[in-house]
Formats: C-alpha cells, structure tokens, sequence
C-alpha cells in the first residue's frame, strides 16, 4: 500500500479545473459527502473518472459492473443500495448514453419515493467508444453522436423527480447540496465537453507497461 501511495504522488491525477468535468464533479461529490456515499456507476468515462477520483474509503461503496459493459446497470443498483442502506447517500454515475438505456427507473424511485441521486455526465455522445475511435481509428466515428433534442430535466420532472440542469462548477455544487437536503430523487444533467478523455490508456494489443496519457500524446505530436 505505501508503494501504491508513493505512485500517487509520483503521478498525480490532473485535470482542468476551469470549466464542469467528469473528475472535477468526482471530487466536488467526494467533499461534499466526505467520502460516506456509496457510488453506483454505469458504464464508460463516467464510471472511470468515478473510480479514480472518488477516495473510497470503504469496501462495498462502489457499485460496479466493471468491463461486463452494461450499460443502464447503474440506476436499478443506485435504487437497489438505497433500500438496503437508507442511512446512505447513494449517487449514480451515468453518461447521457447509459441514462438513455434505463432512464425510465426513475419512475421507481418516485414511485416508492426512494431518494437516489442520479448525476448525468452528458457530453452528447458515447464517450468511451468515441474516444477509441479518436485515439485509434482515424476519428471515423460511428454510432457514438447523440446529438438530439431530448432535455433530460423535463423528462425526469415528468417521471416525478427534482431535476436540474448544470453547465458550472458551482452550479453543481449547489444542485447536489439540495438534492441531498430534500431527500427525494433528484436528477442532475450536468453539460460537459465531449472532447473530455479518461487518462491513462492503453493501446489495442499493447501491453498494460505501454500505458500513455494527454501529455504522452502532446509530446507524440
């Protein structure tokens, strides 16, 4: 552990502090909950950014499904943690993909009045995916855009739960200090750039040693 510790100081996370990010959300939720919330992810960059930026501090506060790539898993397991811990504050990480697949389980927790939080990194698009075929497929992107009228806030208002459209910092901060103090479901449609990237990464076939990120890249070019 003190040798996975001095990593950590070796090479530290970094990330743009200026504008709303996946990893600066992470670390606005982790201080606001000081560390006690249970976490339950979807699956993409968010659920990424989610393991590298919230300090767990417990075991069995992450709710994941790891590389199974099931998309719409993490609302169902969000309901699901709440119930059986409702001392908890229980957050799910979803991208705006992965809302698409099972946003209707909103309907349940306002139905049973469970209060989950769900916080929607919504870049339009799949990020993941899309970040693949950036990296390493010439940008030849393919089903990953999302571009579309679909407001997430008027359709979680219209299942019953409190929503909220973020595009700062402090705008989040503020939306997630309440959905926590009114103890119903809450929705946050946080807006985020699509250029965003989970860092490090590896290369198809390449080995886990070969791992590079944005400043590998900077200095490639």
């Amino acid at each position: 552990m003190e040798h996975i510790k001095s990593y950590k100081l070796d090479y530290p996370m970094r990330y743009n502090r200026d504008i709303l990010n996946g990893p600066l959300i992470m670390e606005k939720i982790y201080e606001i909950t000081n560390g006690d919330a249970i976490i339950t992810t979807d699956v993409g960059q968010h659920q990424m950014w989610a393991a590298q930026h919230y300090k767990f501090k417990e075991p069995r506060t992450l709710l994941t499904s790891g590389g199974l790539g099931t998309m719409g898993y993490g609302l169902g397991a969000c309901i699901g943690a709440k119930v059986g811990r409702k001392d908890k504050t229980v957050v799910n990480i979803a991208g705006d993909g992965c809302f698409r697949m099972n946003m209707n389980e909103v309907a349940t927790a306002t139905r049973y009045n469970i209060p989950i939080i769900e916080v929607i990194f919504n870049n339009h698009v799949l990020g993941m995916v899309r970040q693949w075929q950036d990296l390493f497929y010439g940008k030849r992107y393919s089903a990953t855009v999302l571009d579309d009228q679909v407001d997430f806030v008027k359709v979680s208002e219209g299942m019953g739960a409190k929503a909220y459209s973020v595009d700062t910092i402090e705008e989040f901060e503020k939306a997630f200090k309440e959905a926590i103090e009114l103890n119903i479901p809450c929705v946050i449609d946080c807006h985020i750039d699509r250029e965003d990237k989970v860092f490090p990464m590896v290369s198809p076939g390449a080995a886990i040693s070969e791992a590079f990120d944005r400043e590998d890249l900077n200095n490639k070019k």
